[in-house]
This record gives structure tokens, C-alpha cells and sequence, in this order.
């Protein structure tokens, strides 16, 4: 065997053999461990396995399991990272990796352009006596303003949610170590495919599996990346102890979603190049929203960062809400929800779904406007998602 390839494998072939641990029956596929507990050979075992004595001296489901830790192992390594902790959701993963490292009287610096959830997380800190901060996540100049000696965190999504604001890793990396935060990137949107967020300067990388990683649309998933000990010594005590673990069955839909992750978002990538340059000055649009398109903001950043424009686009409907609703209506092919990152292509209206319970003026703040669809572009071949498209737009 090659040296080089046995120390340095490409990503997809980590993504399709990176942590197996096979039992005595040396199964190919891998095993799904559905236990929430684990029998000890004494008395003195058990006392060692609670004193965690060793990376694979497993105790209970909630504390981590065979299955999860193939998953953890496979994702770090993708990643770049020393570790991983699976969680039951991306929220779960947001929710994990930023409590666990707060306390009150910390300050934390805040992208404003985020998914709803993670909006309502940052407002849940604040509650509990944590200071945010808020920037145009695209302007390192207010995040150099923003930062402080003593600012525990910078929190932002690698490419916002809806409106694909990309954001400069490195740039906000190189700021928030400056003055001793630790950079908490949330890279769904921009997928481990087209985003090595640690390699840029990211500390902790969080994902909802249930995205591209599963990419079937089955299960519920998330995971947060970083060094071993903050994995291990911050976030996974607070997980443990909270109930934030993943089902051992998701863990195991996950790593069967890794295997082929590579290959389905770079066609689904493709394709979102193809949809948003046919749909690119259509009468009905009023923009198309996509960082592999030229005249999008940040799309020389994209290149640089992702080398590619990813798998969603988002798109204004000129005429608003109603527009809006009525070519929804009109789709064939394309269905109405709010996951992303499916293999089936999926279209979802923010206002009034994941970004509904933001104040209308928070909304327009954002650019989430009357007339926003995000649409997550699948498996389906561009041809028929362009006409499916352009024939819900025209009516």
C-alpha cells in the first residue's frame, strides 16, 4: 500500500471507511448497537468504566455507544477535528455546544442572519445572563468592533439561513482569537463537502445531520466538532447529563449517509449552478440568491472558501406573499417543507415558517421579505426542476 494514501485518504474514501469497528462476527455493514445500557464483568470494572478510563469503555446510551462513536470518528475526520459528539438534532448541537461553554456574565458575538431557532437559543443565554452581540455577519469591521477582551464566543452559520450570506471564516477567526473567543461555526448550509471551517479557524464546527448527511430526509441528527477536550470536557458532560444523546438507530442512518454524501451534494450543487442561472432575470422574480452566480455579494469569497455555489438558492417572487403562495401551489416536482440538504428538492417560504416568529421589521432587517422562497435543490436532473420551476412562475 501507498504510505501517502494510508496516512492522508481523500474525504470520500474516509467517508466510506473512517472509524468501523466490527464485532466478533466481523460484519461488513456497521453494526447498530440498540442498547441504552452495558453489563460490566465486576464490580471493579464498573468503577473503572465511570471514571473513564478509556475511549471505548462504554456505560450507558445517553453517556455514547459503539454505533455513535463510529459516527463521531467518521465525521472529525472529515472535518479536521480531534473529536465529534453526535447529538438527537442540529438545535441539539447548537443548543450543546453553546451552553455548555457560557456562563452568566459572558458575552457572545452573534451573525444576525440565522436560522429561527438558533436566534431563540441566543435569546434563551441572554436569560440566563449572557450578553449577544449582533453584526452583519458579513462585515468584519463590526465584528472587530463588536469583539472584546473577554468575549467567550463568536457564533455565526458558515452561509446564513435563508438568505445565504456568506460568512469570511478566516476573517472573523483571526478576530475573535484576538481577544481570546472561540469561534463556534454552524456550516449546514455550506455542507463538510464545500466548507472545512476548522482548517479555516473555526474551533467548534456544529451540523444538523439530519441535512446533507443523512440526505434521505429519515432521521433526526446532529454533532459538534472541535478539540478532544472541548468535546469531551465541556460539551459532552452537558449533552450527557441533559439528554441531548442521538439514537444509536440515527447514528447508524448517519454513517450510511456519509458513505455517499460526497457524491450527492456535488450533484446537487451542479445542479443549483444549473436552476439558478435558468431562473437568473425571470419577469417574476424580482432576484435569485445563489453565491455560484457572479453578481451574488460574496461569490468571490465562495469560490475561495467552497469552490463551489452549494446546494440552495434562494429566490424573491416579485409579486409577494400571494405570488409567492401561488406558484408554491403550482409545483409538481418540487415539494413544499421546511428540511433541506434531501435528495428530493424541497421549497420552503421563511416568513412564515422557520423564520415566522421573528417581528416583521426583524424580518425586512434580514431581507426576508414577503416574496422569499429557499429552495433546496435535490437529486431530480435540472432540466425538470428548471421547467417544474418556471412553470409555477408563470402559472
Amino acid at each position: 500500500m501507498d504510505d501517502s494514501f494510508a496516512k492522508a485518504p481523500h474525504p470520500r474514501t474516509q467517508a466510506v471507511h473512517h472509524g468501523i469497528r466490527r464485532s466478533q462476527y466481523g460484519e461488513m455493514a456497521e453494526a447498530i448497537f440498540l442498547t441504552q445500557g452495558f453489563v460490566y464483568d465486576s464490580a471493579e470494572q464498573a468503577e473503572a468504566r465511570f471514571k473513564g478510563t478509556g475511549p471505548d469503555e462504554f456505560i450507558y446510551a445517553r453517556y455514547g455507544n459503539p454505533t455513535s462513536r463510529m459516527f463521531e470518528d467518521r465525521i472529525a475526520a472529515l472535518e479536521g477535528t480531534e473529536d465529534a459528539f453526535a447529538t438527537a438534532s442540529g438545535m441539539a448541537a447548537v443548543n450543546g455546544a453553546l451552553f455548555s461553554m457560557c456562563k452568566p456574565g459572558d458575552h457572545v458575538v452573534a451573525s444576525r442572519a440565522l436560522f429561527g431557532s438558533c436566534l431563540y437559543v441566543l435569546d434563551l443565554l441572554k436569560k440566563f445572563g449572557v450578553e449577544v452581540s449582533y453584526v452583519d455577519g458579513t462585515d468584519l469591521d463590526q465584528w472587530k468592533a463588536a469583539l472584546r477582551p473577554g468575549t467567550r464566543a463568536a457564533f455565526f452559520e458558515t452561509m446564513s439561513n435563508p438568505t445565504l450570506e456568506v460568512i469570511d471564516i478566516q476573517g472573523v477567526a483571526d478576530l475573535a482569537h484576538a481577544v481570546g473567543a472561540l469561534v463556534v461555526a454552524d456550516n449546514v448550509f455550506a455542507t463538510p463537502v464545500f466548507s472545512r471551517a476548522a482548517e479555516l479557524g473555526a474551533d467548534v464546527v456544529v451540523y444538523s445531520a439530519t441535512k446533507h448527511i443523512d440526505g434521505g430526509g429519515r432521521a433526526l441528527a446532529g454533532v459538534i466538532c472541535g478539540t478532544r477536550q472541548f468535546v469531551r470536557d465541556v460539551a459532552e458532560p452537558y449533552l450527557k447529563h441533559t439528554g441531548g444523546a442521538i439514537s444509536p438507530f440515527h447514528s447508524w442512518i448517519m454513517l450510511n449517509g456519509l458513505t455517499t454524501m460526497d457524491l450527492r451534494v456535488r450533484a446537487q450543487a451542479d445542479s443549483a449552478q444549473k436552476v439558478a442561472q435558468a431562473l437568473q432575470g425571470h419577469p417574476a422574480l424580482s432576484r435569485v440568491i445563489y453565491p455560484g452566480l457572479a453578481n451574488h455579494p460574496q461569490h468571490d469569497l465562495a469560490m475561495r472558501q467552497m469552490g463551489a455555489g452549494g446546494t440552495m438558492i434562494a429566490i424573491e417572487v416579485a409579486g409577494g406573499k400571494e405570488a409567492a403562495f401561488a406558484a408554491l401551489n403550482r409545483l409538481e416536482i418540487v415539494s413544499i417543507s421546511n428540511n433541506l440538504g434531501d435528495a428530493k428538492s424541497i421549497v420552503t417560504h421563511p416568513a412564515t415558517t422557520t423564520h415566522q416568529r421573528l417581528s416583521d421589521e426583524d424580518r425586512a432587517h434580514l431581507g426576508i421579505t414577503p416574496g422569499l422562497l429557499r429552495l433546496s435543490v435535490g437529486l431530480e436532473h435540472a432540466d425538470d426542476l428548471i421547467a417544474d420551476l418556471r412553470r409555477a412562475l408563470e402559472g
